[in-house]
């Protein structure tokens, strides 16, 4: 199907974003949008919500609504909605998420489904470690078949420490400088995070994949892997497509995906 006829049947690309305050969700949607400016909200009837304090805030504080759509100007083929993770409020915000996407892998509008789930866990030094909400959601939560994938945030945090051991080791500020973030990927891969999303005993439903994400506070960031990895792990080709069409962070991907149809 031709891009703009998929557009016209199912409209929008629509993910869920799920995590905790500070953890660089606005940030992460702004580099996919290609944009610095704050999204526009809508309502669930389509009527555009106002707010007296920046969104940025409204959104740290917790005060919205999952239901409501969360798009940039910059890229309107792309529809947010935002969960504030669920330690902000307890059993009631993890409710309130758990009945949202069970309602929303149900829609009979493909247009109205959620596509993909983005589940974002900073990794700076206040938070490195899993909470409750995490074990809580990957234990609990059916999100049938939309696909989730982790975004460990704020990975660069990790680098401090890789620079440290690898000094330890003897090697040279120079050289430790410029290993650290390789040094920190590999530790990270053989971690207890890695190992408490995939094995833990009472996790039954673990992500489709997950991506470390660094430096996106940056100018220049690079969110190209993980539209990479968010096309590779839709198994609908339609989805694919339309996710593919939708993003303009790399060209390269709809050349590829072009030539593959």
């Amino acid at each position: 199907m031709d891009p703009s006829e998929l557009r016209k049947a199912i409209k929008r690309f629509r993910i869920l974003i799920i995590g905790r305050a500070n953890a660089g969700k606005t940030t992460i949607l702004q580099r996919v949008c290609k944009t610095r400016e704050n999204p526009e909200i809508y309502n669930s009837a389509g009527e555009k919500v106002q707010f007296m304090i920046p969104v940025v805030t409204r959104m740290m504080r917790g005060m919205h609504d999952i239901e409501n759509e969360m798009i940039f100007r910059n890229n309107p083929g792309f529809v947010f909605h935002d969960s504030r993770g669920f330690e902000a409020g307890g059993q009631s915000e993890f409710d309130k998420a758990k009945a949202f996407i069970a309602s929303r892998s149900k829609e009979r509008s493909f247009s109205d489904r959620i596509h993909v789930i983005w589940y974002c866990i900073p990794m700076d030094e206040d938070s490195r470690s899993f909470t409750e909400a995490e074990v809580k959601f990957f234990s609990q939560c059916d999100t049938g078949s939309i696909p989730v994938i982790v975004l460990f945030t704020k990975f660069d945090a990790l680098y401090d420490g890789g620079f440290a051991e690898l000094r330890s080791k003897g090697v040279s500020r120079k050289d430790a400088k410029a290993l650290a973030p390789q040094h920190a990927k590999e530790a990270f891969a053989n971690g207890p995070q890695l190992k408490l999303l995939y094995d833990h005993k009472g996790n039954q439903r673990p992500p489709k994949c997950h991506i470390c994400l660094p430096d996106m506070d940056k100018d220049g960031a690079d969110c190209g892997p993980l539209i990479e990895r968010t096309a590779e792990i839709l198994n609908d080709d339609t989805l694919k497509q339309l996710f593919v069409s939708t993003q303009r962070t790399t060209l390269e991907l709809c050349m590829r995906y072009a030539v593959k149809r």
